[in-house]
C-alpha cells in the first residue's frame, strides 16, 4: 500500500468534521493530536464518541492471520466493514492477499491508498466504473482485480463497456488486459445474487469465453445466503461450489491460467469454508482458496458474537469485540427511565440495540446492572432502568454494539484507545 497516501491522513486537520474529538484540538493535525496521547475520559473528548480498543484490534488481526494460515486459506478480508485504509494496511501486513469490496466507490478508495489486489464481490455492470477499472489496469500492470459475473446479460454489458474503454495511445491492438471474473453460484432459491443452477453457470462461463475483454479465473459465492443455513446445508452448498470448479476445470475452461480461484466466506461460517476447501481435490492448476470474512476486524457484542464460528471451535481461539460507544446520560425523568445522547446517527441499530456494559462516574467504573437500551431515536438512546439501578445525569455509558458494518460508517475518525484510556491513534473511514 501507499505509505505516502496513508501518511497524508495524519496531516489532516482536526476540526468540526469529526465527532467526539476535543474542541480544543481544533487546528492540530491528527498526528499532533495522537502524539499528545490524551486520555479518553480526561482529555476533552465529547460524547458521544466511538472508540476502538487497541489491544482487541491487534488480537483479532493476529487471530485470523493464524487461522487462515493453519487452514491453508488465502485471506482477502471484506473491506466494506471498516472502509478504513489504515486497517486495510494492517490486514495486509498480517498476511492478507488483498481486500474484498462491494461497490465501485469502495474500489476507488482502496486504489487511492495503493491496494494492489482487489476482489469485488459483486457483478460490475456500471460502464463508467468499468472504464475506470480498465484505466487502472492499463496504468498499473501489477494491479490484480477480480469480480463476479452472474448472468449472460452482465457479461454482455461488461464486454460492451470494456470495448469502449480508453487505452493508452501507444498500446498495441488487443494489448489491454482482460478483467478477471469468477462465476458466482447462488446460495439457493431465495438467496441474494448469483447463478441458480450449474447449467446456467456453464452458460455464463461460455459467454465469458466468447469475449476478449473478460477472463474466467474461478468460481465464488457467499454461503451466508444459503436459505435456512445450518452446518449441513452450508457444507452442501460449499461442496456444490467446489464441484463446479472441478467441472469447469475438466472442461478446459481454466486453460492458460496460473491458478484457479475458489472463494467464499463471510463471518458466520468460515469454519465450514475451511473444512470443505480442505477437501478440494487436485485440479489441473493450483487453487487459490480465497476466504473473505470481514467483520472479524472489530467483531461485535451482538450478532457476530453469537454466530462466530469460534463458538463452535473454541479450541481455535476467540475474537474480542473491539468497538465501544461512549455516551452520556442527559436526562433521568423517572426512576424507570433515562436518556443518553447517542442515537441512530451514532450507533448500529439494524440488528440489535446497543448494550450498556459499564457506567463511568467520577473517574471510576460501576456495573451496568439493570440498565438496558430499549430503542434509539436520531440522537437519543432510550434507557430502561430496573429498581435499584445506579444511574445519574452526567454518567458516561460504555456500550457494546451489534453489526460493525453499520457502526464504522457513522464515524469519520475513530480514536484507538489503549486499556488505560490513552488514545494512541485515530482511524479514518471513507463511506
Amino acid at each position: 500500500m501507499s505509505s505516502e497516501a496513508l501518511g497524508r491522513l495524519a496531516e489532516d486537520l482536526v476540526d468540526h468534521r469529526f465527532k467526539g474529538l476535543p474542541p480544543d484540538a481544533d487546528g492540530l493535525t491528527v498526528a499532533e493530536l495522537a502524539a499528545q496521547r490524551r486520555n479518553l475520559f480526561t482529555g476533552g473528548f465529547t460524547t458521544p464518541v466511538l472508540v476502538l480498543s487497541a489491544e482487541r484490534l491487534e488480537h483479532n488481526l493476529a487471530l485470523m492471520e493464524t487461522y487462515a494460515a493453519r487452514h491453508g486459506l488465502t485471506f482477502a478480508p471484506h473491506g466494506k466493514t471498516s472502509m478504513a485504509p489504515q486497517l486495510f494496511r494492517r490486514q495486509i501486513e498480517r498476511g492478507a492477499w488483498g481486500i474484498t469490496l462491494a461497490v465501485p466507490h469502495q474500489v476507488r478508495v482502496a486504489r487511492a491508498f495503493g491496494v494492489q489486489r482487489i476482489f469485488l464481490a459483486n457483478e460490475l455492470v456500471d460502464a463508467a466504473a468499468l472504464r475506470w477499472i480498465a484505466g487502472e489496469m492499463a496504468a498499473d500492470p501489477a494491479f490484480r482485480f477480480v469480480c463476479y459475473v452472474d448472468s449472460v446479460r452482465g457479461v454482455e454489458l461488461m464486454d460492451a463497456a470494456l470495448r469502449d474503454a480508453s487505452r493508452p495511445v501507444d498500446a498495441a491492438p488487443g494489448a489491454a488486459r482482460p478483467v478477471d471474473v469468477v462465476v458466482e453460484l447462488a446460495g439457493g432459491d431465495g438467496a441474494r445474487t448469483g447463478v441458480r443452477t450449474e447449467a446456467e453457470c456453464a452458460a455464463v462461463a461460455d459467454a465469458v469465453a466468447a469475449v476478449p475483454t473478460l477472463r474466467l479465473v474461478g468460481v465464488a459465492g457467499y454461503e451466508g445466503e444459503v436459505p435456512r443455513a445450518d452446518p449441513e446445508r452450508v457444507r452442501g452448498w460449499l461442496r456444490r461450489l467446489v464441484a463446479l470448479a472441478g467441472d469447469f476445470d475438466k472442461s478446459g475452461r481454466f486453460e492458460g491460467l496460473d491458478e484457479i480461484v475458489v472463494s467464499a466466506g463471510g463471518s458466520a461460517w468460515f469454519d465450514a469454508v475451511a473444512d470443505v476447501f480442505a477437501e478440494i481435490p487436485a485440479l489441473s492448476l493450483p487453487v487459490l482458496k480465497l476466504l473473505r470474512s470481514g467483520a472479524y476486524v472489530s467483531h461485535d457484542d451482538g450478532h457476530y458474537g453469537e454466530v462466530t464460528p469460534f463458538n463452535r471451535v473454541p479450541e481455535e481461539g476467540a475474537l474480542r469485540p473491539a468497538l465501544r460507544l461512549w455516551a452520556q446520560v442527559v436526562s433521568r425523568p423517572s426512576a424507570e427511565q433515562a436518556f443518553a445522547n447517542a442515537g441512530k446517527r451514532d450507533a448500529a441499530y439494524d440488528l440489535d440495540m446497543p448494550v450498556v456494559q459499564v457506567v463511568r462516574r467520577d473517574g471510576g467504573e460501576l456495573p451496568a446492572t439493570g440498565i438496558t437500551v430499549t430503542r434509539v431515536s436520531d440522537q437519543h438512546a432510550w434507557v430502561r432502568t430496573e429498581p435499584g439501578a445506579d444511574l445519574e445525569v452526567g454518567d458516561w455509558l460504555g456500550m457494546g454494539l451489534s453489526h460493525p458494518c453499520t457502526s464504522f460508517d457513522k464515524w469519520q475518525l475513530i480514536p484507538v484507545v489503549e486499556a488505560d484510556g490513552t488514545v494512541a491513534d485515530y482511524v479514518r473511514t471513507f463511506f
